[in-house]
């Protein structure tokens, strides 16, 4: 369990303050603690005003909030550049402006794993009617485990981007970042990792993985929806165009040139969500005095006593590894004879809330013949309460409703 202390942690969430239900989907939307609806309530309440404009003092304040974030982000990821963190929406806009922006061409080749969420896979998609770049798969094995030699078969000279989810949003699964950064930087490739399941649970240093672009949600980080993160080195940011142009993203404008601002500010066009970057530094800051290395050996423990809570139950069958130290906070699964829907339904009337369907990773249930699958999703606010309750709940399930 580490030196966590999950009833002072559970109390500094008012949802759970406030309910008795258990909360199962984090990997959908974390909960937000006190701290950062408290941020965001400082910025409505003391200086609501327009960063990056005008010289007033409630301006300034905000300007500052804005660094603030953008520095306390750079030190989570261990790096010492602030300026190479950009503020988007949303982990998917951060892989739009990577896809879009790095200048792709006919038969560049772009190669991702099998099991990606949509935002990883979509906008490849686009290129392809676009553009007509080229797709390659990377397989992996049944339940979905990585598998480093399919890699080295899948890359060559052809392979512009290696684009990657660190952690599957269906199985858990993580893939070994770092020795394929360095197998596709031999080959010529650049690196895009989305972090969005990754970085919630695990420690990520960008420097030591030396991955060129690093995308994350802030919604998943205990931080406010509506605010995501992309790092790139500079260099390559500085040959990335922007997705969307606009107030704050040029230096000078004449009737007939624009000169483009650097990073991180040429990508952070027009008014951006300050309230919403304010909270997502008070996030960080929080999960980082949590420190991830005692949440990720929570979650093993949580995924340790679900395994054992469950192990009884004939008609369950476990989406992903069997291992429950290789699942990170997801627990997917199906029960026999059942719709995925029909179980989160049931289990909502029970206050138990997890997720169900195809989880925007349609190509993994498409090509393995599956409908989709119940996923339940752990984090550093789930107690070993929480756990058996759920537990209860799928054995009531299994005996009410299982053919």
């Amino acid at each position: 369990m580490g030196n966590m202390d999950i009833k002072s942690i559970r109390n500094d969430f008012p949802t759970l303050r406030n309910s008795d239900a258990v909360y199962l989907d984090s990997a959908c939307q974390s909960l937000k603690p006190q701290c950062v609806i408290d941020a965001m309530m400082s910025y409505y309440n003391e200086f609501p005003a327009c960063g990056g404009r005008s010289v007033h003092s409630m301006a300034t304040k905000v300007s500052m909030g804005i660094d603030g974030a953008r520095e306390t982000v750079a030190r989570f990821f261990n790096s010492k550049n602030p300026a190479e963190f950009i503020f988007t929406k949303n982990c998917t806009e951060g892989l739009n402006i990577v896809a879009k922006g790095i200048g792709l061409k006919k038969d560049d080749v772009v190669l991702t794993g099998d099991c990606e969420h949509n935002s990883n896979h979509v906008p490849w998609m686009d290129l392809v009617e676009t553009v007509g770049i080229k797709r390659r798969f990377v397989r992996s094995s049944t339940n979905g485990e990585f598998d480093i030699e399919e890699f080295k078969g899948s890359i060559d000279r052809k392979v512009k981007v290696v684009s990657m989810g660190q952690s599957s949003n269906v199985t858990g699964a993580e893939i070994p970042v770092k020795e394929i950064t360095e197998i596709a930087h031999d080959n010529g490739s650049i690196v895009m990792i989305d972090g969005a399941q990754a970085a919630p649970h695990v420690p990520v240093d960008l420097i030591d993985l030396d991955v060129d672009f690093y995308t994350v949600s802030g919604h998943k980080m205990l931080g406010p929806s509506g605010v995501g993160i992309l790092y790139g080195k500079m260099e390559m940011l500085k040959k990335t165009r922007p997705l969307i142009s606009g107030g704050g993203t040029v230096g000078l404008a004449t009737y007939d040139s624009i000169k483009l601002t650097p990073p991180p500010e040429k990508f952070e066009a027009g008014l951006l969500n300050y309230s919403g970057i304010i909270g997502t530094g008070a996030a960080f800051e929080y999960l980082k005095k949590v420190g991830m290395r005692n949440i990720s050996e929570h979650e093993k423990h949580v995924q340790k006593l679900v395994q054992k809570e469950t192990e009884d139950m004939k008609k369950l069958s476990i989406v992903g590894s069997p291992d429950p130290e290789k699942r990170g906070g997801i627990f997917s699964f199906n029960i026999g004879g059942l719709e995925s829907h029909d179980i989160a339904v049931i289990l909502d009337t029970k206050k138990i809330m997890i997720r169900s369907g195809m989880h925007c990773a349609h190509p993994f249930f498409v090509s393995r013949n599956m409908r989709g699958c119940a996923r339940a999703s752990f984090y550093l606010y789930n107690n070993d309460d929480d756990i058996v309750k759920f537990a209860d709940a799928l054995k009531k399930i299994e005996e009410t409703f299982s053919k």
